[in-house]
């Protein structure tokens, strides 16, 4: 079927309709705050079972959504939850036409993002390191795939969903599905939406149009994928998407549609 006929399919679908056909892998919240809260206990469950049965615990991070980590961050510290034993892969993060990821002093940093509303909330105590939190670099990049292999591979990939159906910045390009840690050309929808979305104004002419991600073979080899899509927020951009990545035949024009198969659960 041709991808606009099928969206308009799904967009004929009411509310109670996507329930009832996604059943199990689609957790409806009350409200972004709810999603964020519920994100923050899916992380903390994950590392209290594994640390229960003496395991590591290798996660995906995005940066986008980011409400979840100052309560994760509470859960934590309060019940004293060892982090030790983590290691958080951050999905991706911007850089300059030259290659170079842009500082923690720039307004987009994801890495000074992450730091302000997750890792500075961290209490030390914890046993967080800082070499357990990567983010991808130019520095990096060419060994990220290796390094989660021979780590033993992601045991959760949590991530958002872009409106083109990118997670982490796979942007819909032949045969994404296969390909890992690399830089990668923005396309001229991610720069419009998150030039609208990050505060800066809708600034396109100096928009960053290049970053570092993770791969989708890193994402669709994790053990299990929870992804969560911000419908809800003052710009309803997220209502296609989601019934994309629930329903949409798998193709390279949506990466989001190659998680069939596979363990997932979505949260809306």
């Amino acid at each position: 079927m041709e991808r606009a006929t099928e969206i308009r399919e799904l967009l004929g679908l009411t509310p109670e309709d996507v329930v009832a056909r996604a059943g199990a892998g689609l957790v409806v919240c009350e409200n972004l705050d709810a999603m964020h809260r519920q994100f923050a206990e899916e992380i903390a469950a994950e590392i209290r079972g594994r640390n229960a049965r003496g395991l590591q615990t290798r996660l995906i991070l995005p940066v986008g959504p980011t409400g979840q980590y100052p309560f994760f961050a509470d859960i934590a510290n309060a019940e004293g939850l060892c982090l030790r034993d983590c290691s958080f892969f951050f999905m991706d993060e911007y850089c300059d036409a030259a290659g170079q990821v842009v500082t923690p002093a720039h307004p987009l940093s994801f890495r000074a993002i992450a730091e302000e509303k997750l890792l500075a909330r961290l209490d030390p105590a914890l046993g967080l390191s800082e070499e357990s939190c990567v983010f991808p670099d130019q520095d990096n990049i060419g060994d990220l795939g290796q390094r989660i292999r021979d780590g033993g591979g992601i045991d959760t990939c949590y991530g958002g969903i872009g409106i083109h159906g990118h997670v982490a910045f796979n942007e819909p390009e032949p045969g994404v599905a296969e390909m890992g840690p690399r830089k990668v050309e923005l396309n001229d929808f991610t720069v419009t939406i998150n030039a609208v979305r990050a505060g800066v104004g809708g600034n396109l002419e100096c928009f960053p149009r290049q970053a570092y991600t993770l791969g989708m073979a890193e994402i669709l080899g994790a053990d299990r994928l929870r992804l969560f899509c911000r419908n809800g927020c003052e710009f309803d951009w997220a209502n296609t998407v989601l019934r994309l990545a629930l329903f949409g035949t798998p193709g390279d024009d949506y990466p989001v549609t190659h998680i069939r198969g596979r363990d997932v659960v979505v949260f809306t």
